[in-house]
C-alpha cells in the first residue's frame, strides 16, 4: 500500500501559476485555492496515517493467522495422539481381559484335575 502515499505536491489545488495539481482552479480563485491546498495537505497527512495503520493491522492479522494455523496443526496432532492412546488403552484392556480369562481357565482346569485325583 505504500504506492498510495499522497504527497503535498499531488494534493495541491492551486499553485498560482500553471495549475499542475490534481484539482485545478482558475487564477481568480486564488484564496480558495490556497485554502484548499491547506485542507488537502491535512487530508494527505491523515490519509497517509490511516494507510500506515491499515498496513500495520494487515501485518498483525497475518501474524495472528499464522499463529492460528500453527495452533490448529498442534491440536490436530494432539487429537491424533489422544486417539492413538485411547486405541492402545482399549487394546491393552482387551489383552488383559484375555489373559485374565486364560488364567481363570487354567485355574479351573487345574482345580478339576486336583478334584479328579
Amino acid at each position: 500500500m505504500s504506492e498510495l502515499k499522497l504527497t503535498n505536491e499531488k494534493m495541491k489545488a492551486y499553485n498560482g501559476e500553471d495549475n499542475k495539481g490534481a484539482f485545478k482552479t482558475s487564477a481568480r480563485l486564488e484564496a480558495f485555492g490556497e485554502n484548499q491546498n491547506s485542507v488537502n495537505e491535512l487530508l494527505a497527512v491523515n490519509i497517509n496515517e490511516l494507510i500506515k495503520r491499515v498496513c500495520a493491522l494487515e501485518d498483525e492479522r497475518d501474524k495472528h493467522s499464522q499463529i492460528m494455523k500453527k495452533m490448529a496443526n498442534e491440536i490436530a496432532s494432539l487429537k491424533a495422539e489422544v486417539d492413538r492412546l485411547k486405541l492402545t488403552a482399549k487394546l491393552n484392556t482387551g489383552a488383559i481381559e484375555r489373559l485374565n480369562n486364560a488364567v481363570n481357565y487354567s485355574e479351573d482346569t487345574d482345580a478339576k484335575k486336583n478334584e479328579e485325583n
